[in-house]
């Protein structure tokens, strides 16, 4: 028998009791009109009077408290049961909207009607995920959500603790209640004040496309999905309704419903595998407050700890460990878990991309984590790609991908320069005391001869010994370069302060860029339109001839920069000595970048001084290049 049929709750003893009983051991009725004023306001001294302290430092007694409130949440219960939905409309609506959603307040109101299981708890994650932010201060809230010492609902929910029987409705209908209560609250204060609520904007997605992995799932392929949460052993057997739940929503186009309830199950299947792999079943299940939760955060990690090393990454392997911190951790990527569990993203306008990579991602966990021969799944014509697209995932929101993607950008931006209108020869002889610039040809022998230096460490598909500027310095060997798979996990100190410094380069080389295009076309247009000074026109001829070296040392710094990221994990075998001189000359080519951006600005306009400094970062990189002190070089 798989260890997930014989798992029936993942709630610890202790904290199955506080959630499951102890609300309902005092069975005394209470009237609601002990906190309900005649004209509808939440008597707070009388709710806030059923917390109790210890006497030893007055903190809060949470047992006690969660034992006297009991019948309080019974009645707020049976209270909005007696409402038609028009009649909380008007008692309740306006009070919600402090909250800016007062649409998902009043959906939970319909949920308590039917207290359908699964519905409560989304209702609960839903309420929790708006309210957290500001309740952090109230003893009466911390009782139900704040406080790892008393019902702490939010985070038994959305990590995935508490199954759907184990959350009791009356919970969620006072948290509904006190909801309202604070925007009367908060209603009173801005009115005695004389000031505003504003609301900070939702985080949008944006880039949808770089979150586009797996197909789009059709009828077919959720249907398959519910075939497998019946026989995988990723699916602990209580959870089963929210896994039903979550694909149920997904067909019903409520994306943001369907992700809130897949990415709890996620984590219990992770934490399973987590548990069994590393041996540790006891952390299957909620810990109390002296304890830590099992929760993605510990199980991505490379040391347990213990500090052994967590078995969960070589289980997953790297392309699902990737996606899983893409998906929740990375800084910039969407961070979905926290963004929606902080109420930091709109449901109403969650995006379907976003549910269907989270929902393919789950089949092939399905598939993959099975005591069932799931060989007729695996290669179903509908699941088969999903599992080539998990099998071949590649980071995206690393340092490491987000380097690669800015040095692509960056050069299809200097690739435009070519194209930049150029004024006719015979109109630059008619401008006096613009003498020939030799300097220009000098700077691009001396790239020439670097190149020819380096040639040997870089593919040879694109090397010509002829042209080495034009057949090395091209997209097409960025292209191939950025496709070369580098690992992102778990990466060094070095390596990450490294891609500190190489992004910053990137970004800019990425401005100079756009500078020069800028201003190209603008003083193309007023030298056609003749109305150029003197000093302007001797100026922009500077500037042409300056764009004559600073393509091919862009171009250069790219490349090398590149070829460097494919080799960057060899940055940990260099000696502390070498790799504080490597970091301190990467730091002179952000510098020389950096001044070039001053230079080419519209404001300094410098160009002539642009020469001059891509004169000494030529020397430098021909220096370290001489003392084969690049990563490259220590690959032969």
């Amino acid at each position: 028998m798989a260890l997930s049929d014989s798992v029936t709750t993942c709630l610890s003893l202790p904290v199955h009791y506080l959630i499951c009983k102890l609300g309902f051991e005092k069975t005394d009725a209470y009237d609601i009109n002990n906190i309900l004023s005649e004209n509808g306001e939440v008597c707070w001294h009388a709710v806030t009077e059923h917390v109790c302290y210890l006497q030893s430092d007055q903190s809060v007694d949470y047992v006690k408290s969660i034992r006297s409130l009991g019948p309080v949440c019974e009645s707020v219960n049976l209270h909005f049961k007696s409402l038609t939905k028009e009649q909380f409309v008007i008692k309740y609506a306006l009070w919600f909207h402090w909250t800016n959603c007062t649409e998902l307040f009043l959906e939970v109101f319909d949920v308590l009607q039917y207290t359908q299981s699964t519905e409560v708890a989304l209702g609960l994650m839903k309420l929790t995920s708006c309210l957290e932010r500001a309740l952090g201060n109230m003893n009466v809230l911390r009782v139900f959500i704040g406080s790892p010492y008393g019902l702490n609902l939010r985070n038994v929910l959305w990590h995935g603790f508490a199954s759907p029987k184990e959350i009791p409705a009356k919970y969620c209908a006072m948290l509904l209640f006190l909801t309202a209560g604070l925007g009367q609250l908060l209603r009173t204060y801005l009115l005695q004040n004389k000031c505003i609520l504003v609301h900070r904007p939702y985080v949008i997605f944006v880039s949808l496309e770089e979150l586009d992995v797996f197909p789009d799932l059709n009828h077919e392929a959720v249907s398959i999905a519910e075939e497998l949460v019946n026989l995988s052993s990723f699916v602990l057997k209580p959870m089963i309704p929210f896994w039903m739940a979550a694909l149920t929503a997904f067909k019903r186009s409520r994306y943001a419903d369907c992700v809130i309830f897949l990415l709890p199950q996620l984590e219990v299947g992770l934490r399973l595998l987590f548990t069994t792999t590393n041996k540790c079943p006891n952390r299957l299940l909620t810990a109390e407050s002296s304890a830590l939760y099992t929760t993605f955060d510990e199980m991505l990690v490379k040391h347990l700890d213990n500090e052994e090393v967590n078995q969960l990454p070589a289980v997953l392997e790297e392309p699902a460990m990737e996606f899983l911190w893409d998906f929740l951790n990375h800084q910039e990527g969407p961070r979905i878990r926290d963004r929606l569990s902080h109420g930091e993203i709109n449901l109403e306008t969650f995006p379907r991309e976003v549910a269907n990579q989270l929902v393919a991602f789950a089949i092939t966990l399905l598939c993959r984590f099975s005591d069932e021969d799931m060989f007729a799944f695996k290669e179903h014509m509908v699941v088969k790609p999903l599992m080539n697209c998990a099998s071949c995932y590649c980071s995206r929101f690393h340092p490491i991908a987000r380097l690669k993607k800015q040095v692509l950008e960056c050069m299809k931006s200097i690739h435009l320069w070519p194209e930049l209108p150029t004024v006719p020869e015979e109109q630059v002889q008619t401008v006096k005391g613009l003498e020939g610039n030799t300097e220009a040809s000098t700077l691009i022998l001396m790239i020439s001869e670097i190149l020819s230096q380096l040639q040997q460490y870089m593919p040879q598909t694109c090397c010509s010994s002829d042209d080495p500027i034009n057949s090395v310095l091209t997209e097409r060997l960025l292209i191939e370069l950025c496709d070369t798979r580098i690992c992102t996990l778990y990466s060094p100190r070095p390596v990450l302060e490294m891609l500190v410094v190489l992004r910053k380069i990137s970004t800019q080389c990425h401005q100079v860029s756009e500078q020069v295009i800028a201003s190209t076309e603008l003083r193309y247009k007023q030298w056609m339109n003749k109305t150029l000074r003197s000093r302007q026109r001797h100026n922009y001829l500077r500037m042409l001839n300056s764009i004559k070296f600073l393509s091919p040392v862009l171009r250069l710094i790219l490349v090398l920069m590149t070829v460097e990221l494919v080799n960057i994990h060899l940055v940990c075998k260099k000696n502390p000595s070498d790799y504080q001189q490597y970091l301190k000359f990467l730091k002179s080519v952000l510098q020389y970048t950096e001044n070039l951006v001053t230079y080419t600005s519209p404001e300094k306009n410098k160009w002539d001084e642009t020469l001059e400094l891509t004169n000494k970062i030529l020397i430098k990189i021909k220096r370290i290049s001489d003392r084969k002190l690049m990563l490259m070089q220590l690959t032969t």
